[in-house]
């Protein structure tokens, strides 16, 4: 259980970016799936999070590309609930 909460811990360093829309969209998603997360669920949200902010931003604002494909479920739950 502890891998979990310091897995829960370095992703909510993760989220912390330098555009605060941005940063608010991904903590909120952190913490609806903060279970799934701590239990290792989700791994392409730790590489969504290794992206640039101007991609994510402009990923959540529905300007895709081709390297967005490999999000695009995970961009599309994130933003339906932002």
């Amino acid at each position: 259980m502890g891998q979990g909460i310091e897995r829960v811990k370095r992703l909510r360093w993760l989220c912390r970016r330098g555009m605060r829309e941005l940063e608010l969209m991904l903590e909120a998603f952190l913490r609806r799936e903060e279970e799934a997360l701590s239990g290792g669920q989700w791994p392409e949200f730790e590489a969504l999070l290794a992206c640039e902010d101007d991609r994510l931003w402009d990923w959540f604002q529905g300007a895709y590309d081709g390297d967005s494909s490999k999000f695009q479920s995970l961009i599309d739950n994130i933003r339906q609930r932002a």
